[in-house]
């Protein structure tokens, strides 16, 4: 089960890994995609690990289709996530600190589904989300694509 832990430079104590995850929006834009994680059954973005040799527009792609079925056209940058006092843990033993990049995707094509790796998939409101167990981490790439800022978040 993947877990949160926080501590004063606590990424010191984990190894690193790049990631990235999309903000997927619904056709009237007031609702946004997220699945349900098999691991801890939490709710988050579509998302995961960079794969070597790729780019980090091919990782969200892949990741997201991998997730959800659905193919994205991968936009703009909503922010870099690199805090080093929170790390996730796995019940493997695995300790990360997260570098993550998250985007806008827009839908381009694809069937959406299920996989190995989500329980359930929907789009939710802002009002909804509030209501869901949804991995924290991700309420924040969240709040920042709803910003609308058009300059990239670094935190």
């Amino acid at each position: 089960m993947a877990k949160l832990l926080y501590g004063e430079r606590i990424g010191a104590t984990a190894s690193l890994s790049v990631g990235c995850a999309a903000v997927i929006f619904n056709e009237a834009r007031d609702k946004i995609l997220l699945t349900r994680r098999t691991d801890n059954g939490q709710w988050c973005l579509p998302g995961g690990r960079m794969d070597a040799g790729e780019s980090a527009p091919e990782c969200c792609a892949r990741e997201v289709y991998e997730e959800t079925g659905l193919h994205i056209e991968v936009g703009r940058l909503v922010g870099i996530y690199t805090t080093p006092h929170r790390i996730i843990t796995y019940a493997d033993g695995n300790r990360w600190q997260l570098v993550s990049l998250c985007f806008i995707g827009t839908v381009t094509g694809g069937t959406l589904g299920l996989s190995d790796e989500t329980t359930e998939i929907g789009y939710f409101s802002p009002d909804e989300l509030a209501t869901l167990e949804l991995m924290e981490h991700h309420r924040e790439r969240i709040q920042d694509a709803l910003a609308g800022q058009e300059a990239a978040f670094v935190r």
